[in-house]
């Protein structure tokens, strides 16, 4: 860890019926950072202090990563967005600015769609909204590709006991393998990444988010409907060479926000934007939230 990580509060949050790990610094408006897979509130360590000086900064380990809670249910969108909405509450606040990367983007997209009221600005890392990402899965070919391992999630029991067994080289190709700028990733932070999975149930945890997307019960439920039109300033951070999300994915967002939007290309950059680009990301957001 670093030597800012001294300022870094690190406590417990009950929401939801879950404790919710998080590390905490600064004052100010609310901003919550979410993190993706397979990753847990070490993705942020960049920006925590760069947004610090002028926000609260709450960064949670999400259901069942890392020190949160893992219980055995509750990786359904509905339940992921209901522990942040508890999470702003029981910090105090009524709203809050919510930066969101993969799979903290994804549920970022759905408490702007579902419960707008709870947020002030919404920024996006390489995240696509949910009813978007299953409808690429299902027409785009390239998307299809891009997200084999999606599937491959889906089958019970034996991807955890795969990924087990070579949890190393797991976690190295996802991270290292898929990052444009390879020195984002020492072998140092990889080894964080893989001990935060190795916890019991953590695994298993972060796979169920993509059971439950998946599930037919949320493919039935979602079919032919209108997703609600976000009414937040939205920003959206990507990129350019993202082997995991397709560009042209990102073009179309616009059409989904009915405030203020902006799209910005990171070149040279690949999946883990916050992490690779760090420098970017951190001017655009502070341009953003301020």
């Amino acid at each position: 860890m670093t030597a800012l990580s001294s300022e870094w509060q690190h406590h417990f949050v009950e929401t939801n019926r879950i404790r919710l790990h998080c590390v905490t610094q600064g004052e100010g408006e609310l901003v919550l950072l979410l993190h993706g897979f397979p990753e847990f509130w070490y993705s942020w360590r960049f920006q925590i202090p760069a947004l610090a000086r002028h926000f609260k900064v709450v960064v949670p380990d999400l259901r069942g990563y890392n020190e949160s809670d893992k219980p055995s249910g509750g990786y359904d969108l509905d339940t992921l967005a209901a522990d942040i909405r508890g999470l702003i509450e029981s910090l105090g606040y009524a709203k809050a600015h919510i930066v969101g990367h993969d799979w903290g983007g994804t549920i970022a997209w759905h408490l702007a769609q579902k419960f707008p009221q709870y947020l002030n600005r919404l920024a996006i890392l390489s995240a696509a909204p949910p009813q978007r990402f299953l409808q690429e899965l299902v027409v785009n070919l390239d998307q299809l590709r891009r997200s084999w391992y999606v599937l491959a999630f889906q089958v019970p029991g034996i991807p955890e006991w795969l990924i087990q067994q070579n949890l190393k080289e797991f976690v190295n190709s996802l991270l290292q393998g898929q990052a444009i700028r390879k020195g984002a990733f020492s072998n140092e932070e990889t080894q964080l990444y893989q001990r935060a999975l190795a916890k019991p149930g953590a695994l298993s945890a972060a796979l169920n988010y993509y059971r439950q997307m998946l599930s037919p019960w949320n493919w039935l439920r979602d079919v032919g409907r209108t997703p609600n039109l976000v009414t937040a300033p939205t920003l959206v951070l990507w990129g350019e060479e993202d082997s995991l999300l397709s560009q042209t994915m990102a073009q179309e967002f616009a059409q989904l926000v009915r405030a203020p939007f902006k799209l910005t290309l990171i070149p040279h950059c690949g999946h883990w934007v916050q992490q690779e680009a760090p420098q970017t990301v951190n001017r655009e957001l502070l341009a953003f939230l301020r």
